[in-house]
């Protein structure tokens, strides 16, 4: 049995930190055993496929983790998901994505799931039209003037808010991306 994933890096290659050059990334991937390794733009995504024994998102993000640290010497915080959750982040978008640019539109993938309670401060209407939605450890976040303009995107980007869970956010062209880059390794073509 072969599981495909993706494979979402926090915090790297910003402002010339914590590099991570995606050659290097595919080389580690595929030194782990896993295969069809593909990155995708220099932010630290990509897809590969694990063979053998089914393992969890879990057991790949801390076996990730750990060669990261040891090959970069620094620590940096993944997610990964596999392909039926990101399908299922995009399908469940609440939002009308196919009539948004990508700018518009974002996932925050998140290590754990979050409830509307932690957003109970903040005031949603002193956004409009801004708005953002919960779903399966994901929040999608409309601004329609984008991310870096967003008012509602940097509320959102107190850490208090987060508190205890990984997050890191992609915008809707590249959660179409990783969708089609994983179902590409599906061994049963969905």
């Amino acid at each position: 049995m072969t599981t495909t994933y993706a494979l979402l890096l926090r915090g790297i290659n910003v402002g010339g930190h914590r590099k991570v050059p995606m050659a290097e990334l595919r080389a580690l991937l595929e030194g782990l055993g896993y295969g069809d390794v593909q990155t995708y733009l220099q932010s630290g995504n990509a897809a590969f496929a694990v063979p053998g024994a089914e393992r969890s998102d879990e057991t790949v993000r801390q076996t990730v983790e750990a060669a990261i640290e040891k090959r970069f010497g620094f620590t940096v915080d993944c997610l990964v998901r596999d392909h039926d959750y990101l399908a299922a982040v995009e399908r469940d978008c609440p939002f009308p994505a196919a009539g948004l640019e990508g700018k518009q539109l974002h996932a925050f993938y998140l290590s754990g799931p979050v409830d509307e309670q932690r957003f109970a401060g903040l005031d949603r209407e002193a956004f409009r039209p801004e708005a953002f939605a919960l779903g399966d450890r994901v929040l999608y976040l409309y601004a329609p003037d984008g991310l870096g303009r967003s008012k509602l995107g940097e509320a959102l980007s107190r850490p208090a808010l987060f508190k205890g869970l990984t997050v890191t956010a992609r915008n809707w062209n590249t959660v179409r991306k990783l969708v089609r880059m994983t179902e590409v390794a599906q061994p049963d073509g969905r």
